[in-house]
């Protein structure tokens, strides 16, 4: 037997290998480097008892049927003719660095590879590949499987829905699967890629938890396992069958594993620096992140060039710094109905093209951007009565949206796709592209999501001081295997703050500050019918990155001081908040959504407290502060006591004065803010002194 290590930030991966395929043999809290891993891995040994074989199945980086495992296997495939094949590996060699370790197993023609690297971040990278001598079928391929924790009750697995992304939902360990499987060809609003695995006790800033978050942009599958002998289980892969073609090389996506110790916060702030520091990468990393204006909710698809003018010369004046053009400037675009994958513009609409409205902005100081959906294509389009062959799935098929998809695998699409949206960006001088996905695939193909990347990849090659958005209907598409092309995530089409409250709350569990668009929508949310206050919607904005999105014109006198005061206030702060950790509160009460933001050298914080609905006591909680040195002082102050309820008429302290208190105090005591109303939010700022 021989043993192996691998350290990533505060977490330890150990793995021992005999002569099959290696078996973790710890995860967990990083080791002393002194420990004996030879110890660990027979005190990993498990015993014998009634029913069962002689020997206990390894739970190894791939299990495998053909050595009697009684769970789910890691590998199921086929020759070209549909006959299954049950190889059992054995260990050739492996490559192993202080940062790195490769794994190579053969079996009948067939070599499997599990690649596993740390990264300075804290995360470990792991994925598996098989080649084979002669062409074979993948009806399923998992990246490497990872025992899952003996002290959880429940796991954290995360679903939605249009305009309600990203909610967490605990479900109870039991002995079998929890099976997660997005079949829609992305992602997904349903079922996106993330698992946490907290232990009994864990909250959000305290206790022991661990997560996985499956690097890909297309269908995937998630399996959660509590075998009948105790042993639990994790594995993600793309969605099973996936892999439509036969083929000698097939690999999966990267899974992204942590481990924390100070509850789901580390968690969370593994993940956001692995986006923001490994993941993304920037055009300008030191540029500031500019105040967006879309113009969506203002003309849809009412587009002139006097009403956008006018749009444009409000926004800047409140603060924006770029203008998005969204849909409808592109072939016949007065609705839905028609002309996606017809990328040229619209000369009923832009007789002299777009270079008036694009002059017009950049004489106020702002760049430019514009909307694409480049992977769908309405019936009702040149390209579609040219090229109908090139659609993605079956002739008669339902279409979602008055839109069908075209097929990204087909060489001829990409290019197509890369000369129509290149013309546009040589022509143009755009900075900015929102590149959106608004239907479900009829089918799920592997190589559609390689196609995607592929085509962003070449356009990020020959424009590379272009700046890209995911959208996929808001949030359906948010996933690091995405974010390696793009910078920014569109995280729900939702722009009713007190949804975007929550939803920007747990997605801060994975997603950084730097790419969360969050826009300050309209008085009458467009997708809610709620109205809602300014100083509400503008601050929920500002706790991620800026942007408005309604027509400026509504606006009234004191709405408008509102936002460009607050606008401005977030400029001010950008320098340090884009890199700082989002870290969630353990809120006494459940009515309030409380996080920080919390400066990388500690300096500085901002804490937000949102209330959702009434509380069921009268006076507001004490709210516990996360993070802070605790035998610093801290100065903190509330930005917005005009915010306070008007039945707040107590001596609160921080109505009138700033406080200086301990971080001590504020970790155990903590704050009290004065009362709030439903839909309202307090802004605390804090200064270590």
């Amino acid at each position: 037997m021989t043993t192996y290590r691998l350290d990533a930030g505060a977490q330890t991966l150990a793995l021992a290998v005999t002569t099959g395929l290696p078996e973790v043999v710890y995860w967990g809290a990083r080791l002393p480097d002194t420990e004996n891993l030879d110890a660990i891995a027979s005190a990993s040994l498990n015993d014998l008892t009634g029913g069962m074989i002689d020997a206990l199945p390894a739970l190894s980086l791939t299990p495998e049927a053909g050595r009697a495992f009684q769970g789910q296997p890691g590998l199921v495939l086929s020759d070209v003719n549909g006959t299954p094949l049950l190889p059992a590996f054995q260990i050739d060699h492996v490559d192993a660095a202080s940062n790195h370790l490769c794994f190579i197993s053969r079996a009948d023609g067939l070599t499997q590879t599990h690649n596993i690297r740390a990264s300075e971040s804290g995360i470990l990278t792991l994925q598996t590949e098989i080649t084979s001598d002669t062409p074979i079928r993948i009806q399923w391929l998992a990246a490497p499987a990872l025992p899952a924790p003996q002290r959880s009750d429940e796991m954290i697995d995360v679903s939605g829905k249009w305009i309600r992304e990203f909610a967490l939902n605990h479900v109870a360990w039991t002995p079998g699967i929890r099976m997660r499987e997005s079949r829609t060809g992305r992602s997904g609003h349903e079922h996106p890629p993330y698992l946490i695995l907290p232990e009994s006790g864990c909250t959000n800033t305290q206790g022991t938890a661990y997560a996985l978050h499956y690097g890909w942009s297309g269908g995937h599958r998630m399996v959660a396992e509590e075998l009948p002998d105790g042993r639990r289980q994790v594995q993600f892969g793309h969605a099973s069958g996936a892999e439509t073609e036969p083929g000698t090389h097939f690999q999966t996506a990267p899974l992204y594993a942590v481990f924390s110790t100070t509850g789901l916060n580390g968690i969370g702030t593994a993940f956001q620096r692995h986006m923001r520091e490994d993941v993304v990468q920037w055009v300008e990393p030191a540029k500031p992140r500019p105040v967006h204006y879309n113009c969506w909710e203002a003309v849809y698809f009412n587009h002139t060039l006097a009403g956008l003018t006018a749009l444009a010369d409000k926004a800047a004046d409140l603060g924006a710094e770029r203008f998005v053009l969204d849909d409808g400037w592109f072939g016949h675009r007065d609705n839905d109905l028609t002309s996606l994958g017809d990328w040229t513009i619209d000369p009923n609409k832009w007789p002299g093209g777009l270079h008036p409205l694009i002059t017009h902005v950049h004489k106020l100081g702002m760049s430019f951007g514009l909307w694409f959906e480049p992977e769908m294509v309405n019936p009702d389009s040149d390209l579609f009565r040219a090229h109908p062959d090139w659609m993605l799935g079956p002739r008669d098929q339902t279409p979602g949206r008055h839109q069908m998809v075209l097929n990204l695998a087909l060489p001829d699409v990409q290019d197509t796709l890369f000369n129509q949206i290149s013309a546009i960006l040589t022509e143009y001088p755009i900075d900015y592209i929102k590149w959106d996905h608004n239907r479900l695939l009829p089918l799920v193909d592997a190589a559609q999501t390689r196609g995607v990347y592929a085509l962003l990849k070449r356009l990020r090659a020959a424009h590379p001081g272009v700046e890209l958005e995911s959208c996929a209907s808001g949030g359906g598409r948010i996933d690091a295997g995405i974010l390696a092309y793009t910078h920014r995530v569109w995280l729900s089409d939702s722009n009713d703050a007190l949804e975007r409250l929550r939803i920007q709350h747990d997605a801060a569990l994975f997603l950084p500050v730097a790419i969360t668009g969050s826009h300050v929508g309209p008085r009458k949310s467009h997708t809610s019918g709620r109205i809602l206050s300014m100083s509400f919607r503008a601050h929920v904005a500002a706790q991620r990155h800026m942007g408005f999105e309604m027509d400026l014109n509504e606006l009234t006198e004191d709405e408008a001081t509102t936002l460009k005061s607050v606008t401005a206030w977030w400029k001010d702060n950008r320098h340090w908040t884009m890199t700082a950790d989002i870290l969630r509160l353990d809120a006494a009460d459940p009515a309030v959504t409380a996080e920080m933001l919390l400066a990388a050298d500690g300096s500085r914080f901002i804490l937000t407290a949102g209330q959702s609905e009434t509380s069921i006591q009268i006076l507001p909680r004490p709210l516990r502060l996360t993070g802070l040195d605790p035998a610093a002082r801290y100065k903190i102050t509330l930005k917005n006591p005009e915010d306070a309820a008007r039945q707040s008429r107590g001596p609160n302290a921080l109505k009138t004065a700033p406080l200086t208190l301990s971080g001590q105090y504020l970790m155990t005591q903590g704050i009290s803010l004065p009362a709030q109303w439903p839909a309202t939010i307090f802004i605390v700022e804090g200064t270590r002194l």
